[in-house]
């Protein structure tokens, strides 16, 4: 091009400027010929696009995997007879030129069927590229198919693993609830029940007959128990009264009774179980009593107080009733402290002295605070003491004058908690605190962790005081509302 433009050039200096102009025009008419012929030259070498719907960002076709291409049948059979009638005259051309004498009606022969081989392959060729572009577009379409199943394919993928992830996410869930649940009062006894009641499940659970050396093993069995000799005797002469009357006919009988009158024990001064009492098993002030209902908590070092005071609360705030914790415990290093971590765990006030501050003076507080918020429960917390010690004791009764003068009818519940794990020395525990302050209610503690459950007995029979809660693990919901039935079928289940 830049050739012909110089010679162009050459002829206009050498004859005039109207030669120029048309040899101007000419290029670039030749120049726009030529483009149009290679533009579509490049769009017909050129491989169709995707639809756009089914087409991706990023996606290459190039990447699937082969697809099978299936092509029109009438398409294949117009290009095979082109490529016969292709054979057919080049045969014919080839019969032509072996006859060919040099006449001219030999040379037109040949000739002609030259031209009619020059048909039949511009006739195979024009099938041949129409073959090739429906195989290009069914390959295509095949592919854009293979496309939308692997994105179908990856997004069922993607549904299922977040399904998957949906249904770990809440068994995980489940699972914390559970744990959070806490355990069933069943495995908190697991312990007692495999102490004196799998003896007496082994005892009664055979075809012996009912004579006095079966009496005499249960008796054994009772007196073991931590139900205390009291408690052991009311059983063994229940037993044979009802023996004596003719009730009671094999060892299965025995055990059915035995159960009934531990039931009929534990159900004394309870009111029914513990669902029909106020709030989270805590009875409901008396009648005419105005709020706070104000709880002293008391009982020797070690059994739990401080926490049972964290899950009471936290147990009376699920159940509808605002709570206030009042920290009286003040000469235990950290108790306050402690209080502290429960009254945040329960997401309720507490009320605080400084360390080796009076008790009586913080408790008073409490309840005064309770009374300007209309608060519906003050949980007093107090020091550990021995029960031996009566020094102590006249300090707890000096702490108890101090809430009734801050509250008329103060403390309207005072709760012992007793360790479990102490057996027969709780009884005499809950005896020397309820004549010193009138025990309203037990707090059985960490039932979980030992064989002697049966002391509860005991408590219940010669005190005839009721058990309020029982504490079966370290968790907020393992401090469980006392129920005679539920515990009795725990225990012997």
């Amino acid at each position: 091009m830049p050739i012909a433009l110089a010679v162009s050039t050459l002829l206009a200096v050498a004859f005039d400027y109207r030669a120029l102009a048309i040899a101007v025009a000419i290029l670039i008419a030749l120049a726009i010929v030529v483009a149009f012929v290679i533009r579509a030259r490049v769009r017909r070498k050129a491989p169709p696009e995707l639809p756009p719907s089914e087409a991706r960002p990023g996606a290459r076709i190039e990447e699937l995997p082969p697809v099978e291409v299936v092509l029109p049948a009438e398409r294949l059979a117009r290009r095979d007879r082109a490529k016969d009638d292709v054979a057919a005259a080049q045969a014919a051309l080839e019969a032509a030129e072996a006859r060919a004498a040099g006449t001219p009606q030999a040379r037109a022969d040949v000739e002609r069927r030259r031209r009619d081989l020059a048909d039949a392959q511009r006739r195979l060729d024009y099938e041949a590229r129409k073959v090739s572009e429906a195989e290009e577009k069914a390959r295509r379409e095949a592919q854009a198919q293979a496309l939308a199943r692997r994105e179908q394919a990856e997004r069922e993928a993607r549904q299922a693993e977040e399904a998957r992830a949906r249904t770990a996410q809440e068994a995980q869930r489940t699972k914390l609830a559970e744990a959070e649940a806490g355990r069933t009062l069943a495995e908190g006894l697991a312990k007692t029940r495999g102490g004196f009641v799998a003896r007496l499940n082994a005892l009664l659970g055979t075809s012996k007959a009912l004579d006095d050396s079966m009496l005499a093993e249960l008796e054994e069995i009772l007196f073991s128990a931590d139900v205390g000799v009291h408690t052991a005797t009311h059983l063994l002469e229940s037993v044979r009264e009802r023996l004596a009357r003719r009730e009671l006919t094999d060892p299965s009988k025995v055990k059915a009774a035995l159960r009934e009158e531990i039931e009929r024990i534990l159900s004394l001064g309870t009111g029914g179980p513990a669902s029909e009492a106020g709030h989270g098993g805590l009875p409901d002030l008396p009648p005419g009593a105005a709020p706070p209902q104000v709880v002293m908590v008391v009982g020797v070092n070690g059994t739990g107080k401080t926490t049972t005071v964290g899950k009471l609360a936290a147990r009376l705030g699920q159940a509808g009733k605002s709570v206030l914790l009042g920290a009286g415990d003040t000469f235990r290093a950290a108790a306050g402290e402690q209080l502290d971590v429960w009254a945040d765990r329960a997401h309720v006030p507490i009320v605080r002295g400084k360390d080796g501050s009076d008790p009586g003076a913080v408790l008073f507080d409490a309840v005064a605070r309770a009374k300007v918020e209309q608060i519906g429960a003050v949980l007093c917390d107090t020091a550990g003491r021995l029960h031996t010690k009566a020094g102590l004791m006249d300090e707890l009764k000096r702490i108890e004058r101090t809430l009734e003068k801050a509250h008329g009818g103060a403390p309207h519940e005072v709760l012992l908690v007793v360790d479990a794990t102490t057996g027969q020395n709780a009884i005499a525990q809950a005896r020397q605190f309820n004549d010193a302050l009138g025990v309203t209610g037990i707090v059985l503690t960490k039932l979980d962790g030992t064989a002697k459950g049966g002391v509860i007995i005991g408590i219940c029979d010669e005190l005839k005081i009721p058990i309020r809660y029982v504490g079966i693990g370290e968790k907020i919901s393992d401090l469980k509302p006392f129920d005679p039935h539920e515990f009795v079928e725990a225990l012997f289940s």
